[in-house]
């Protein structure tokens, strides 16, 4: 077997609209093709030994041991593949279920498709399928130690993709609020929502985050002088950067016991508490300068108690936590250090913060805290004895959290809440030390001693003991209060032709209600009235740049086959899907080879549509009409025909659409109809001599009215529009050049033609001269069908080829194109000229008054730069 093509998958697509995270294999099977497992000695037997746990597949028959069955009964190694690709994934902790094994039209060639949570680790596992069931064909096993291996590299990509505990929780928060996410290209950052309503997180900092306040938070010298000033109780404490003043520092903050700790340190690094020695505090002093980034290190006053985190969000306490330092309790019968080992076999502890609890390690600092209470890594502790390795309660040091959110005293809730306020943080971790968190701190001599900025919800969100709290809402409810989702409109267009300028014409009517507009084109991705970045960008990734911009209110993305087939769309739904046409353009590429199969991939876009929101189609294309029946959202049609049965059904059951009658476009409700203007006073249409123009125009404001611009500002929009290289740069771009006229147009199919065909025969002042060709992709038969109605649209005839050929030989698409001119009428008069600049200047070089040059041409910029220069000839 041999992968030919791998695709990522991240958005609604061509397999599915609500399952969008989806690998694509294209496998050829090669000497498999057509050969079922059950022709295949020992194959069941191998992989069901290897995999057993595929009794757990449903596959077609629905229930348990469905897939064994297909086994059994004979299947193809395409569908093999899928399964292992899944399971392998959820051995690995990713559990998944969709998958889907279909042909191409190639025989032997078979696309594989499979979910995945994260896209390395779904290719990794689709290659190893491949080579597990390779290896189960050719010997009849797979060995054991190379699954081990494949499963372990799974887990590690996993577990590099994972997002942290803080981020995850809220992440997920979000999501189940129908808030979309994404990570941004700066590491740890993740963007929730869209646009000019996004909101970012860092963990739990977020842009509401006063950056002073995770200043002063750093500082804990700081931080406790100005909680000292707002009256909140803290431990006395002075900071030293030099050895030789350690003992005066302890003498003046009222000598032992104390704590020293790096005065910028974090995760309770360089932290020793119940000082009650002077060596002890020589030993901490030096740990405490070795963590500390400035040098300096505070020697604080300790107060007995329980270490509590109090957790704030948004001026109020949502969760505490009563922390204990990592420790063993013991048995009578084991040495600390098994009694550590046993702990740490927990499986719910794990290495760094990603498991409810972290391992505990032994090192130099936890033997002196052993020594401290008399014992060593040998000691034997009596039952129920308790014996702390770490002096700090962290989690990240193998610490535990017991809930006491119920437990705290509302005066103690006032004061954390004040101490986040004085220290300006949105989200805070107050650190308290106290004998009782259910008596107010200054009858306890209990004190703040420290305020934490980004603090981590592990110990909130599953305690070791006690109970969970979702405090990820609170932060969610901080960021989105009122139930909002953080979105912004976005109107998606897709079609065989007119979607460049059906986009441009959308965007143009809703920036008539003042809202910055964010759009995607085949020449560019624009913001308001700029150009953001120039390039056929009508895939994902433009389409993200719009949505990731903090300034877009509204997003129109034009929706091109190539970009859903190849990653799918780059949002999880839209609020108004639009379908223009579907023609016979790009088949035979990407496995789409019927217009049956075209109208599937156009589909997405409207079956994105939400519910409640609305999918736009036209009611003339058969195809297009169709895909009514399954979107969730609700139905507009535009049409060009007033008596078209789809329309009139629609209507009468009080349906919305646009509708050309009799010369005027309008918006018809049920049998309510609001004109718009006559196609004659709308300059995109050419005086209403372009049906094609006229339709592109319906789609825009019906998908502009049902957005929410008004009539009026659809009027405005439509008198400003016009067909011209700055607005619909190579979109019927017609030019008078003096003594004859030029039109430029991106058509570069038979239905763009034809579309363009309609304008050409009605011009009837002279010669009508075509500079034609196509993209070297297409099929054979195309550049034949192009060269008939070039034949049948123009007088004369330059076949031209793109500069890119597209793995085509050079002068083999213009050759067809000749042909089918010929095969119209072998009569016909046509020249070849290969290079597009030559055959464009020699066109408009000879030219005879009166005439009409029509260019097609590869590079809209180059042909237009072209005009301008013959323009400033004829017009010196």
């Amino acid at each position: 077997m041999r992968i030919l093509k791998v695709l990522t998958l991240r958005g609604p697509n061509y397999w599915s609209i609500r399952r969008q995270k989806l690998i694509v294999f294209r496998l050829d099977l090669e000497d498999l093709d057509e050969k079922f497992t059950d022709q295949i000695p020992g194959f069941y037997e191998g992989l069901t030994q290897l995999l057993p746990s595929l009794i757990e597949h449903h596959c077609s028959p629905g229930r348990r041991g469905g897939f064994l069955q297909r086994l059994l009964e004979g299947t193809l190694m395409g569908h093999v593949v899928e399964h292992v690709a899944l399971e392998l994934q959820t051995l690995a902790g990713m559990p998944l279920a969709f998958g889907r094994s279909r042909a191409t039209g190639e025989q032997g060639v078979y696309n594989i498709v499979f979910e995945y949570m994260d896209e390395r680790a779904g290719r990794y596992a689709g290659r190893a399928a491949v080579r597990i069931c390779r290896s189960l064909v050719d010997t009849g096993h797979y060995p054991a130690e190379e699954l081990a291996q494949d499963l372990e590299e799974l887990r590690q990509l996993w577990a590099e993709a994972a997002l942290g505990p803080t981020t995850d929780a809220i992440v997920q928060e979000a999501q189940a609020r129908g808030i979309p996410w994404t990570q941004l290209s700066v590491p740890g950052v993740i963007q929730l929502g869209y646009g000019v309503h996004q909101r970012r997180i860092l963990a739990a900092q977020t842009d509401h985050t006063s950056i002073l306040g995770v200043e002063l938070a750093g500082d804990k010298e700081g931080t406790k002088r100005l909680l000292r000033s707002a009256a909140i109780p803290v431990p006395k404490g002075e900071v030293i950067r030099h050895f030789d003043d350690l003992e005066e520092a302890i003498e003046r903050v009222g000598g032992f016991p104390v704590v020293i700790k790096p005065l910028d340190g974090n995760h309770g690094r360089g932290i020793t508490l119940n000082i009650t020695q002077v060596a002890a505090a020589e030993d901490a002093y030096d740990r405490a300068k070795a963590e500390s980034k400035t040098g300096s290190v505070i020697i604080e006053r300790y107060h007995e108690g329980d270490d509590f985190r109090v957790l704030v969000v948004a001026g109020r306490v949502v969760a505490v936590a009563q922390r204990m330092p990592a420790h063993v309790v013991g048995d009578g019968e084991h040495t600390i250090a098994q009694l550590v080992d046993r702990v740490n076999q927990d499986p719910r502890r794990g290495d760094g913060h990603d498991n409810i609890l972290t391992r505990i390690v032994v090192d130099r600092a936890s033997e002196q805290v052993l020594a401290h209470q008399g014992y060593t890594l040998d000691s034997v502790l009596l039952q129920g004895e308790i014996a702390y390795l770490k002096t700090t309660a962290n989690l990240s040091t193998g610490g535990t959290a017991v809930d006491r959110t119920d437990d705290i005293h509302p005066e103690n809730i006032w004061i954390a809440q004040r101490a986040a306020r004085v220290i300006g943080l949105d989200i805070a971790g107050i650190d308290i030390i106290t004998p009782d968190i259910g008596r107010p701190l200054r009858e306890m001599d209990g004190v703040i001693v420290e305020v934490n900025a980004a603090p981590g919800l592990r110990m909130h969100l599953k305690p070791s003991a006690g109970q969970s709290r979702n405090v990820a809402a609170a932060i969610v409810d901080h960021l989105f209060p009122g139930g909002r989702q953080g979105r912004v409109p976005i109107l998606a267009l897709t079609g065989t032709n007119g979607k460049t300028t059906t986009t441009r014409l959308t965007a143009h009517l809703v920036a008539q209600t003042g809202r910055t507009v964010g759009y995607t084109t085949t020449d560019g991705t624009y913001i308001g009235s700029f150009l953001a970045e120039p390039g056929d960008n009508t895939g994902p990734q433009s389409a993200q740049l719009i949505l990731q911009d903090p300034t877009v209110e509204v997003a129109v993305l034009e929706s091109a086959r190539g970009g859903i087939l190849r990653s799918g769309l780059a949002f999880d739904h839209c609020d108004v899907g639009v379908v223009l046409n579907v023609s016979d353009d790009h088949l035979g590429q990407y496995d789409i080879l019927t217009l049956e199969q075209m109208a599937r991939v156009k589909a997405v876009v409207a079956e994105a549509a939400r519910p409640g929101g609305w999918a736009v189609l036209n009611a003339d294309d058969p195809l297009v009409a169709a895909m009514a029946e399954p979107v969730k959202a609700q139905v507009a049609f535009f049409s060009m025909q007033p008596d078209n049965p789809v329309l009139e059904a629609h209507l009468a059951q009080g349906g919305v659409a646009a509708v050309y009658r009799d010369g005027v476009m309008g918006i018809q409700t049920g049998q309510a109809w609001e004109p718009l203007l006559p196609a004659a006073e709308v300059p995109l249409t050419l005086g209403g001599r372009v049906s094609f123009m006229i339709a592109n125009a319906l789609a825009a404001s019906l998908a502009a009215y049902l957005y929410g611009v008004s009539l009026e500002g659809i009027r405005q929009g439509l008198r400003t529009f016009k067909a011209s290289a700055s607005q619909t740069p190579g979109r019927m771009n017609l030019e008078d050049l003096g003594g004859f006229h030029a039109l430029v147009d991106y058509a570069h199919n038979p239905a763009g033609y034809e579309a363009i065909g309609e304008f050409v025969r009605g011009w009837s002042s002279g010669e009508r001269i075509g500079v034609v060709g196509a993209p070297g992709d297409r099929r054979n038969e195309d550049f034949l069908r192009l060269g008939r109605l070039s034949a049948q649209i123009f007088d004369r005839v330059v076949v031209k080829e793109d500069d890119d050929t597209r793995g085509r030989p050079r002068g083999e698409t213009a050759a067809l194109i000749a042909q089918g001119i010929q095969a119209e009428n072998p009569n016909f008069p046509h020249t070849i000229i290969l290079d597009e600049t030559a055959a464009i200047q020699k066109t408009l070089q000879e030219a005879p008054n009166g005439s009409l040059v029509v260019i097609l041409p590869e590079s809209v910029k180059r042909a237009l730069r072209l005009l301008e220069e013959g323009r400033r000839t004829s017009h010196p």
